[in-house]
């Protein structure tokens, strides 16, 4: 589904790789959590595979697709929701979707879906007005229906749940669960930790550009256990200086 290989990203201003030596392998079906700390690298590394910056060194293959040699073959495979609301908001929502379902070649099928996802994240009442008048988590949740329109193998998410209400996380957890239950892929960037705990079939750790831990979860209930510990020792983070509360709801970005 997604392989990162050796992956290397400098940008012109810095003496230093930003992520260096990146190498990661999705399955079908399963959610895969991308931690570390500010400017580790993890929004760098999404950009990468999206094809949103270029990179220095490596590969990425998106269902087989070369993200650099078949852009658009590859691009077509990802459901991208990115932290920062980058939406066109003098548009509707509803005209919002139908734009990026333009974009990527959906037909008459994104009727049905942009009315399921309009219900199951209750925004009948809002699908029709412009999105500059949304909140937070409407703007959030009109994202995520663009990034779904299409039905992607891949989707990906940075820093999904930031400023969510409780009500709009569950909807988003629940449909992350559903999208790999039908043999799809979800890769997640976030800061917490009882989150990836309780949804992700594995999870890296970025620390630097680099990648020091690499877990099973789902499989090895210790990891599971000790992914307080292990994160906070991977990223020298002072587990001491970090409240529960921030962990819980996903920290600062």
């Amino acid at each position: 589904m997604l392989k990162i290989k050796n992956l290397r990203k400098k940008y012109s201003n810095s003496s230093t790789y930003s992520v260096d030596n990146i190498n990661i392998e999705l399955k079908k079906g399963e959610i895969f959590g991308f931690l570390g700390k500010n400017g580790a690298g993890k929004s760098t590394t999404i950009k990468c595979m999206t094809g949103i910056l270029p990179f220095d060194e490596g590969k990425i293959e998106i269902c087989g697709y070369d993200i650099q040699k078949q852009s658009i073959k590859a691009k077509l495979q990802i459901g991208y929701v990115p932290d920062n609301h980058s939406v066109i908001e003098k548009l509707t929502g509803r005209e919002y979707v139908n734009y990026v379902a333009d974009l990527y070649r959906v037909g008459e099928e994104r009727k049905e879906r942009i009315e399921y996802f309009i219900k199951m994240f209750s925004l009948e009442e809002a699908v029709d007005k412009q999105i500059k008048s949304y909140s937070h988590g409407m703007k959030q949740k009109i994202c995520i229906i663009a990034a779904l329109i299409h039905n992607p193998k891949l989707w990906v998410l940075d820093e999904p749940m930031m400023g969510l209400d409780p009500q709009s996380m569950t909807d988003i957890i629940n449909y992350m669960i559903e999208h790999c239950k039908k043999g799809n892929t979800v890769f997640f960037s976030s800061h917490n930790l009882d989150l990836v705990k309780k949804i992700c079939d594995r999870a890296a750790i970025i620390s630097d550009g680099k990648i020091v831990e690499e877990l099973e979860l789902k499989a090895n209930k210790e990891n599971k256990d000790r992914l307080e510990e292990i994160y906070f020792a991977a990223t020298g983070i002072d587990k001491d200086k970090v409240s529960g509360a921030v962990l819980a709801s996903g920290g600062q970005r």
